[in-house]
């Protein structure tokens, strides 16, 4: 790992907003927090981030740019196939930083400060639904198939969050795939 002086500011910036964005959530994580943090002067941030809402694009964007590699790969880990998608999500929930879904989140935390963060969440979703078509055989309702599991996910995401276990959430995907995936 280099030393946290050698990462250029802007990314220290990022990566630390990401880290508290995420564990705590956007409203309650301020600016002067993540300069502290991130252990840059206030203009070196400001030189980089202009506003608060300029921090939270680029860490929607951060955070789609390294989730999707992490599903990909946690897809590929377990198999590559429709069914690869319960143990990825089980990886996941069972990590000790899930907080749930960032874009679901944000939606929650934004939608009428930020509509922008609708947007960023539909394309994120997409993304998450184009690798999910990947692994979908062909049939006549593919499409509402891909969309049903991608709503599913999403369920389970939220319920995965609050439930005192995630297996509940993991096992009812399973339960979800088996019976829309013959």
């Amino acid at each position: 790992m280099q030393p946290i002086k050698k990462i250029p500011a802007r990314d220290r910036i990022l990566t630390t907003a990401h880290d508290l964005f995420y564990l705590d959530g956007i409203r309650a994580t301020g600016i002067d927090r993540i300069i502290a943090e991130s252990g840059v002067a206030k203009v070196t941030f400001y030189r980089h981030f202009p506003s608060k809402n300029d921090l939270i694009r680029a860490f929607l964007e951060y955070r789609h740019q390294r989730w999707i590699a992490w599903f990909k790969g946690a897809l590929e880990r377990h198999g590559q196939d429709i069914h690869a998608i319960v143990p990825a999500l089980a990886e996941w929930f069972h990590s000790e930083q899930f907080r749930g879904c960032a874009f679901i989140n944000s939606v929650g935390e934004l939608a009428n400060e930020l509509p922008e963060v609708c947007e960023i969440t539909r394309h994120h979703k997409q993304h998450m639904i184009q690798v999910i078509s990947e692994l979908v055989p062909q049939s006549t309702h593919r499409d509402e198939l891909i969309n049903a599991l991608a709503v599913a996910i999403d369920g389970a995401i939220i319920h995965a969050q609050y439930d005192t276990t995630p297996e509940n959430a993991v096992k009812a995907v399973d339960h979800i795939i088996a019976a829309l995936i013959p």
